[in-house]
């Protein structure tokens, strides 16, 4: 996932709601499907977010040393102002790249 180009907004937007249940037929299938793939973008994201910030770990028993990172501090700030996972979700979602079956 390419999250530093991505063009999903970062404020509420109000959607269509016949875009959004047009895939499915039932609006409650849909946002099921969007919420799953939310929680799957969510981990993706924070796994990536923990391994950068491993890179400046310091495993330092004393209390009394504390560093502020400026690299540490730019990516959190980074993850910080990226769009939710939910509306990262709905994007993929309204422009078709999200695979969803039914269950039988």
């Amino acid at each position: 996932m390419d999250l530093k180009n991505t063009t999903a907004p970062v404020n509420t937007v109000t959607y269509n709601r016949d875009q959004i249940e047009e895939p499915t037929g039932n609006i409650y299938e849909a946002i099921t499907i969007m919420a799953k793939r939310a929680t799957q973008i969510n981990t993706e994201i924070k796994k990536e977010l923990i391994e950068k910030l491993e890179e400046f770990a310091t495993y330092n028993d004393s209390l009394e040393e504390i560093f502020e990172n400026k690299e540490q501090i730019e990516v959190s700030k980074f993850y910080e102002k990226l769009p939710k996972p939910h509306a990262l979700a709905v994007k993929e979602w309204l422009e078709g790249k999200v695979y969803h079956r039914e269950a039988k």
